[in-house]
């Protein structure tokens, strides 16, 4: 959530960002800032009225001890006139905090200077590539029906027990799934993350938190009884750990990594682009947490980038990373490089993580401050996929297969204990 002060101190940055984003209701910024101005006003009498109040208090305590009852009967008549006062003021001090906290809610995060304007994928940069691409040629099969010709994976199991987008992972299947889940956080662990294992539901303060609510509240798996969501990744769960904490810098930085299965209704998405693994309801996922010293974040975002290109390059994967343009930016992302990994047989490029630094737009939601020199100001916070498994499992599947059958990538054969899937 951006701070008022921040719009107010810097509106034209603000709309600058905003109109990179294709965002469309600027008027925003100048219902914030106003509201804002209507709320310190409303503060200003509040704090005006009980200070008189305190005063009039003192003012009665000395009366009565010099024996002046009437004029300290008629202060404390004047006192509750200002108690009445000031109990409206209150309720409309309240509201006016919701009507802002509701606008703030609703302005996304301020592309960093790098991002370029864009309206969609189409205008994402492409700032690194790690090989030449091509198809596999004719007789290559896409990763569906490699999972039933090998019996990996049953798609039509799945629906049956919870429907499309709820694959069922059998035999080498479940345990590629496995091998991959391990060597993921072995490297993340080896990169100094402590592993957590955090909850799979949170509540809606862990949903407002992070940017998801109100943002995806209709991408988000609700369970009405118990006023809880599934996670859409373990970055939410994980960053909430760090809600209403006040950090010292010596605590900083923080590096965690969680493994979780993630859940996202998906809504709206059809299409044979979404086949197969390509797009799931649920899936699992291998994610990676920063919080850090603001002076260090972009210096920390390069830093994951190359983590996340070694554990690309160890799976021997073709791939490619982009900067996102505005409009393709995530809600409360100031910036985003995503990581693509190359399908052979389907011809089209997956994507597989995406690595962002949210400055201090989740920080000013969890109220997550450091404390040093005896000032205590906002962390930044950053996170990134390390890595999400459905694509990653489909183009290891598409481009390994051979006519003896699928030969997986050196690393990867040592976690699953064999090297062949035939």
């Amino acid at each position: 959530m951006l701070q008022v002060n921040f719009l107010r101190d810097n509106k034209e940055r603000v709309l600058e960002g905003l109109q990179k984003r294709q965002f469309k209701n600027l008027e925003l910024v100048d219902e914030a800032i106003a509201t804002d101005e209507e709320r310190k006003k409303i503060q200003f009498e509040l704090d005006s009225q009980l200070s008189e109040i305190n005063k009039i208090s003192k003012e009665i305590g000395l009366l009565m001890k010099e024996g002046k009852k009437e004029e300290a009967q008629s202060a404390k008549s004047k006192t509750a006139q200002y108690k009445e006062s000031t109990s409206e003021l209150k309720s409309q001090l309240d509201v006016k905090e919701k009507e802002l906290i509701n606008i703030l809610y609703q302005l996304p995060n301020i592309p960093n200077e790098l991002v370029k304007s864009g309206i969609s994928a189409d205008d994402n940069e492409i700032i690194y590539q790690s090989h030449d691409v091509e198809g596999l040629g004719e007789g290559a099969i896409p990763h569906w029906e490699l999972a039933k010709k090998y019996n990996l994976i049953d798609f039509e199991l799945g629906v049956k027990i919870a429907g499309a987008g709820f694959p069922v992972y059998l035999g080498k299947g479940a345990r590629l799934q496995r091998a991959l889940v391990q060597y993921f956080l072995d490297k993340n662990v080896e990169k100094g993350y402590m592993e957590v294992n955090p909850p799979h539901v949170v509540n809606e303060a862990s949903g407002y938190g992070t940017g998801q609510l109100p943002d995806k509240e209709g991408q988000m798996y609700y369970i009405q009884a118990d006023d809880l969501y599934l996670i859409p990744t373990a970055e939410v769960p994980v960053t909430n750990l760090y809600r209403d904490v006040l950090l010292d810098e010596k605590d900083l930085p923080i590096k965690n990594t969680a493994f979780s299965q993630c859940y996202r209704r998906e809504a709206g998405s059809y299409g044979a682009h979404v086949r197969g693994l390509n797009r799931l309801h649920q899936f699992e996922k291998v994610e990676i947490v920063r919080i850090e010293k603001p002076e260090n974040s972009y210096a920390v975002l390069e830093e994951m980038v190359e983590h996340i290109k070694e554990i690309l390059s160890d799976l021997e994967l073709p791939y490619r990373v982009l900067r996102l343009c505005g409009g393709d930016t995530g809600f409360a992302s100031a910036m985003t490089y995503d990581f693509e990994v190359w399908s052979a047989a389907q011809e089209m490029w997956l994507e597989v993580s995406s690595v962002s630094n949210f400055e201090t737009f989740q920080a000013n939601r969890l109220k997550c401050r450091y404390k040093a020199a005896g000032k205590s100001q906002l962390v930044h916070t950053l996170n990134g996929s390390a890595m999400a498994l459905p694509r990653i499992m489909a183009a290891l599947l598409e481009n390994n297969q051979t006519e003896e059958g699928i030969k997986l990538p050196k690393k990867i054969a040592e976690y699953a204990r064999f090297d062949m899937i035939n």
